[in-house]
Formats: structure tokens, C-alpha cells, sequence
């Protein structure tokens, strides 16, 4: 017989906290767990597979849309690899773009940062140009 995990070792066997998985568990990712006459979640060895899945997924950044896309590749052994690699290209152009935006953010703010004086006196260039219209 399988071992069931109520759901404080199913957090620790998976990295995750016992709030993460009910909320995926609501949000579809995760199948609902079983329950014992007392209404206690229990989790088997494939849904602990699936939760380090997904927190292995949330930590590379994927949403939870591609996170249960991945999910479905997953666990269909008909996938095909060129689906699964699309979604991680994707994923790494928006990850690209994010850089670039802060990359960008970080010149702007070096910049403002470098034409303030940072001295006793009330005038910032910083909030001067923060204040002016876009």
C-alpha cells in the first residue's frame, strides 16, 4: 500500500509550505488530495513528485500557466520535446527582456543618483527629475 503524507510532511518532502499547496491544489495544478474522515489532506508519492516539479519550475520563474503546461507535457508520454523547449525559450526571451528593463532602471537610477549632491542643501536632481511630466 502506498504511503499517504498528511499535508506538514507533504511540505517538507516537497520544499514547499502547506499554504503553497492548498493554493495549488486550488488553482488546478495540483489533483485534490484525498481526505481522512476527519477532512485532513493526504498527499501520495506522485503528487510530491508533482510539487517539487512545480516548485522547481516556480523557482526557475515559470507562471502557473506554464507551469501546468509543463505539467500536461510532463505527464504525457505521447510529448513531443519541441513543445517542452519552446515553452523554455519563450520563457528565457521574457527573462531577456526583464533584464534589459533593469539594466535599463539601473542606468537611469545611476545616473540620477550621480547628479544629486547629496549634500545639506534642499535641491535633488533626483526628485526634480521624478517629477517631471513623461
Amino acid at each position: 500500500m502506498a504511503t499517504l503524507l498528511t499535508i506538514g510532511d507533504a511540505a517538507k518532502a516537497s520544499g514547499l509550505s502547506a499554504k503553497m499547496i492548498r493554493h495549488y491544489e486550488q488553482s488546478g495544478l495540483l489533483r485534490k488530495s484525498a481526505r481522512t474522515d476527519a477532512g485532513y489532506r493526504l498527499y501520495n508519492s506522485e503528487q510530491i513528485n508533482q510539487l517539487r516539479f512545480i516548485r522547481q519550475a516556480r523557482h526557475l520563474g515559470f507562471s502557473l500557466a506554464d507551469i501546468h503546461a509543463l505539467l500536461e507535457l510532463w505527464q504525457n508520454p505521447e510529448r513531443e520535446s519541441r513543445a517542452v523547449k519552446q515553452l523554455a525559450q519563450q520563457h528565457l526571451a521574457e527573462i531577456a527582456a526583464k533584464i534589459a528593463e533593469l539594466q535599463h532602471m539601473q542606468q537611469v537610477l545611476t545616473a540620477l543618483a550621480d547628479s544629486c549632491k547629496g549634500d545639506g542643501s534642499p535641491h535633488c536632481n533626483i526628485l526634480n527629475q521624478l517629477a517631471k511630466p513623461t
